[in-house]
């Protein structure tokens, strides 16, 4: 059964939607005792990396989510509280990943970017089987993640840029699955049965 996080802000109903189409049990839960019953979590992101780690904090999820030994996929911010710090309102995040977030920084550009963009493999994982390399997935994001060690595929957008990392049971995109039409229920597919 899918725990899908419920922080009080992020694209849930969206992503529980996409689940339903692929006829995955999943379930809301927005406290560790509450998501102590999940096979696998989802952190479905939209918004803003403050907010959505003082709403983790509120609720006691930190140290819970940085040690869980089960499949884990953030999405979009979710990929982004990974990490150690986000330079979005100076924010400390939950450090599974060493490094921090970066906003993008080239005046050409418009930010955030919205819309499709093609992603790169760059490591075999489950996560991305049979699904073809540079693929398009949609994107909406002001910040980036920069390429560390756990990247498994790359984007560009004025910079290469992680748009997928693993780090053993923590899988994470930049891009919203949900909002990627049937390649990223294709991704979703992947986490639930593969990963």
């Amino acid at each position: 059964m899918i725990g899908l996080v419920d922080y009080g802000t992020g694209n849930l109903t969206s992503v529980a939607n996409s689940l339903d189409r692929l006829k995955v049990g999943y379930f809301k839960g927005s406290s560790a005792s509450e998501l102590s019953r999940a096979d696998k979590i989802i952190f479905p992101g939209i918004g803003e990396a403050k907010t959505a780690m003082d709403s983790i904090e509120k609720q006691d999820l930190i140290s819970h989510i940085k040690s869980l030994q089960i499949p884990f996929l953030g999405i979009c911010i979710g990929l982004q509280i990974l990490f150690d710090h986000t330079e979005e309102r100076d924010t400390d995040c939950i450090g599974v990943i060493g490094g921090g977030i970066k906003k993008f920084n080239d005046n050409s550009l418009k930010i955030p970017q919205i819309g499709w963009n093609k992603v790169s493999i760059k490591v075999d994982s489950p996560l991305f089987h049979r699904i073809e390399d540079e693929a398009y997935f949609y994107f909406v994001n002001s910040y980036y993640a920069p390429l560390v060690s756990e990247t498994i595929a790359v984007s560009e957008y004025g910079i290469d840029f992680t748009s997928a990392l693993q780090k053993e049971n923590f899988y994470a995109v930049q891009f919203h699955t949900e909002k990627s039409g049937l390649i990223g229920e294709k991704l979703l597919k992947n986490f639930v049965e593969l990963c």
